[in-house]
């Protein structure tokens, strides 16, 4: 393919994602569900198609994909939910790929267990992009939120680390259980470490980060350098770039200035627009590529195989979940929690805590349905399906290779499109939204205690500083300002009688006149750039300056 044929297929690709963004605005469809279609659509036309080349997609795509997630992710949020999140991302990913590779083995003429097993690690990861894109316009609950966050952050390196274990056996004509779990084991432990040590490399990059290009420009770079380091140390790559977000992600507000983490959000937000856009146009472009080799098979030997693999797919994942749900009572001491028995020597304060905070950590059954319906698959799965290799080591085909592609598109597009487009009618049906009030009541209250700390520290200042009481006293006047502005949110939040957001008419049109008043003088500057008294350059730090001003103006009064 030409430069020229690249470049018009790139802005192509641009443009179709730009139009399906706004039409997925507009009529509160999924964009990741109405992209592959798109794509399917291109893919049955004449023409020339984009083929998926699995290296660059696991070289170049995952790692930014995966760290700007972890970037955005809580990392004590997932703290507080490790029972659940490894579950998902690494016991389910487990059981997935060794369920598929038994029913391929059982059921599919000539299958062998590897290659069973090699589908199943290529099906089981969850790609969260669309759950989450869905789950945040419907106002997901913040704790499914991070739950789904933290199972596509950690089950990748789960089910690549098993896929190159079964590609293994699979070429070489053997598979060891034990030695599966030894390498899935070196491979985690050794991602985790490489992760921790390039997030940590980070952090002595600090000095540079206080420029907003130089930060950007370590950002970009951190997920290649933990993916890279990871993979040629044999290790999960996968895992060292997640690991690295997460601890990057966790100590970024010591770590940069206020002006690199906004230019620094930016890019990332159009990173993974861009990307995650052309990763769902490349899923359905690959239908041509997935259907030539199918013609060897007969059709019950497919219709077999792609039962198996839907079939595991959506049926396990709701099962586990209740399984998960039913256990930890009686295996809570087990899994490193208090037992009863530990309980009752505890004070009765305490021991009501702990039974608090561990029923919160439990999933209602509302939440089973939502997490059981979010397991949206992706472009991961096709990338790591495309990447088995041609012949194994004695010459011979690899087993089933061509029905092994077929299948993973299958079930890639049962789940993204099916899942995609019912996800957030099932949210609403089963009435689960996030506590808008209480999250604006929290978010208040630390703003008045971050206001309450700054008067303290003004206090300080005024004591060792006498020669500045003026300024110490504006400076004063303006938090006591803002400290009654969100006192006053806070008792209307409290006051509230039902889980709707209350309006404050005051406050409302405090927020109209504020931004009127910018836009005042955005029309003054642009007047004055027009008549040649002010330089360009001018203009722009100056709109530098209400840009910043507008963004602190809360979209809304429940902020």
């Amino acid at each position: 393919m030409s430069p020229q044929t690249t470049s018009l297929f790139v802005l192509a690709a641009v443009a179709v994602i730009v139009v399906v963004r706004w039409v997925a605005t507009r009529t509160g469809l999924p964009a990741a569900a109405l992209l592959p279609l798109v794509g399917i659509a291109y893919a049955l036309l004449p023409g020339p198609n984009v083929s998926l080349d699995p290296g660059i997609v696991l070289t170049v795509v995952l790692p930014p994909l995966l760290y700007s997630a972890a970037l955005d992710s809580s990392l004590l949020g997932i703290r507080r939910n490790l029972r659940i999140v490894v579950s998902l991302s690494v016991v389910l990913v487990l059981l997935t790929a060794v369920l598929v590779g038994l029913g391929f083995h059982l059921f599919v003429a000539g299958a062998t267990l590897a290659a069973g097993i090699a589908i199943g690690a290529a099906v089981a990861p969850p790609d969260p992009v669309a759950a989450l894109a869905i789950g945040r316009r419907v106002n997901l609950p913040p704790k499914l939120v991070t739950i789904i966050q933290g199972e596509g952050l950690l089950n990748d390196a789960t089910a690549l680390t098993i896929l190159k274990v079964a590609v293994a056996a699979a070429v070489g004509g053997g598979f060891s259980y034990a030695s599966a779990a030894g390498q899935f084991g070196l491979a985690a432990v050794g991602g985790v470490a490489v992760g921790a040590v390039v997030a940590w490399g980070v952090r002595l990059a600090r000095p540079l980060t206080v420029d907003p290009l130089l930060s950007n420009a370590i950002s970009l770079a951190t997920p290649f350098v933990a993916y890279l380091l990871g993979e040629e140390l044999h290790v999960s790559g996968v895992l060292a770039v997640v690991i690295a977000g997460l601890i990057v992600g966790h100590h970024t507000p010591r770590l940069a200035s206020g002006a690199s983490r906004l230019q620094t959000s930016a890019v990332w937000r159009l990173v993974d627009f861009l990307l995650e856009g052309f990763v769902f146009l490349l899923i359905g472009q690959q239908l041509p590529t997935v259907v030539r080799g199918l013609h060897q098979y007969d059709t019950s030997t497919v219709v077999a195989a792609v039962a198996v693999s839907v079939g595991v797919v959506l049926l396990l994942r709701p099962a586990w979940l209740v399984l998960t749900q039913v256990l930890p009572r009686s295996l809570h001491t087990r899994l490193g929690g208090t037992s009863d028995e530990d309980e009752d020597d505890e004070p009765s304060s305490t021991r009501e805590a702990r039974r608090a905070e561990r029923n919160a950590r439990r999933l209602a059954r509302r939440e089973v349905v939502a997490l059981s319906w979010s397991g949206t698959r992706g472009v991961i799965s096709l990338a790591a399906i495309f990447t088995l290799p041609l012949t194994t080591d004695s010459g011979a085909p690899f087993p089933d290779r061509n029905l092994l592609l077929f299948c993973t598109f299958v079930v890639v597009l049962v789940t993204l499109v099916g899942q995609g487009l019912t996800f957030a009618p099932l949210v609403r049906a089963l009435g689960l939204r996030a506590d808008e009030n209480d999250q604006a009541r929290v978010r208040n209250e630390a703003r008045s205690a971050a206001v309450e700390a700054a008067l303290a520290r003004l206090d300080e200042v005024a004591a060792d500083e006498p020669e500045n009481a003026v300024a110490v006293n504006t400076t004063r006047a303006q938090l006591l300002a803002r400290l009654a502005r969100y006192r006053g949110r806070l008792d209307l939040l409290e006051s509230a009688e039902s889980a709707e957001m209350p309006t404050s008419p005051p406050y409302e049109a405090a927020l109209r006149i504020r931004r009127a008043a910018i836009d005042a003088q955005r029309e003054e500057l642009l007047r004055w750039r027009d008549a040649g008294r002010l330089p360009d350059a001018g203009l722009r730090i100056l709109e530098r300056e209400l840009d910043h001003e507008e963004l602190l103006l809360p979209k809304r009064s429940s902020s």
